[in-house]
């Protein structure tokens, strides 16, 4: 609507400035000769820009600058600083605590304007461990790993992160469309079956995996670790996590048999799932390769697993990402 107005104020100052008379140009474009009376005096003190469409300034914020500039600050405080309960912020509790430090008083309905003027938005929190030792964690990204991989190319190994994930019948959920206010619905079976999937990823992109249908024990590492020595020529440093069924007796003894000669071992810190990226091989197989896939039962799950996972291994992009994403490679 605005847009065909300024046009009509710039083509009056052009009939102008080509010797119209005012009269004329208010003919012509089907206005008064008082309008063009207006717009001939802008276009004389502001030049042709102030025939521009200008966009109304609005209500002066009731924030100071300096207040404006301190929200952030006390936003950063968190939820639970204030009183409330859990770590959530939301509309009323934010024009409560501007209230309350600041003895400014917003509607709810105006927050979100604030919010964007200091480029907060609305976002889901992540998990994240609270026995997590950071120090740990900075240390194997600035000393530990630089060393591991210089010594791993200097003795030929390939270097080998694994893990393992649970499979259920539920599938990932992710957001889909459908008409507004008939939420989807995907009826699947209640059940605690699950099929466990150990697997192995090296730099270069190599993508190995077995799947069973029970949890994973001392014997199944084993198992898969035999699988690995297969596949993979040479010697190898394998990085892994903290699990139970890593340091256990069936590893050990395995080890002690002769696999020590190829094979390294090598644990993360503990509570870093970010510092291996078979974690994020998971997530894009359940959140993108079977992104609400409905399975009715092990057998099925276990065949949408299978072609999830040949159609990742034909995704380089996606899995150097996984890669690239704790730094492993550039």
């Amino acid at each position: 609507m605005q847009e065909w107005r300024e046009g009509r104020r710039l083509r009056a100052w052009e009939l102008a400035q080509a010797g119209w008379k005012q009269q004329a140009i208010a003919v012509a474009l089907g206005v008064s000769k008082g309008a063009i009376s207006q717009w001939m005096k802008r276009g004389r003190e502001g030049g042709k820009d102030a025939l521009l469409r200008r966009k109304a300034p609005g209500a002066t914020s009731k924030l100071s600058a300096e207040q404006l500039g301190r929200l952030p600050e006390v936003l950063a405080c968190g939820a639970t600083a204030y009183g409330f309960h859990g770590k959530a912020w939301n509309h009323p509790r934010i024009a409560k605590v501007i209230q309350q430090t600041m003895g400014v008083k917003y509607h709810p309905n105006h927050i979100p304007r604030l919010l964007r003027k200091i480029n907060w938005t609305r976002q889901k929190p992540r998990r994240r461990a609270s026995q997590r030792n950071e120090e740990a964690i900075r240390r194997w990204c600035s000393v530990e790993w630089p060393n591991l991989y210089k010594r791993a190319v200097a003795r030929g190994q390939t270097v080998v992160f694994v893990d393992e994930a649970g499979f259920r019948l539920l599938p990932g959920l992710v957001h889909t469309y459908a008409p507004r206010g008939q939420t989807p619905m995907l009826d699947v079976p209640l059940s605690r079956d699950h099929l466990s999937v150990l697997g192995a990823l090296t730099l270069d992109g190599m993508l190995l995996t077995w799947i069973q249908d029970h949890s994973v024990k001392g014997p199944d590492v084993v198992r898969f670790l035999k699988h690995l020595l297969a596949r993979i020529p040479g010697k190898i440093l394998l990085v892994w996590d903290n699990l139970s069924a890593h340091r256990g007796q069936a590893v050990k003894d395995f080890l002690a048999s002769g696999a020590a000669k190829r094979l390294t071992l090598q644990a993360l810190p503990s509570y870093a799932p970010d510092l291996n990226p078979q974690e994020g091989i998971w997530r894009f197989l359940k959140y993108v390769e079977l992104k609400n896939v409905r399975c009715h039962h092990l057998a099925e799950l276990r065949l949408e697993v299978r072609r999830a996972i040949e159609r990742l291994r034909f995704k380089a992009d996606a899995i150097l990402g996984c890669l690239r994403q704790p730094a492993y490679i550039v």
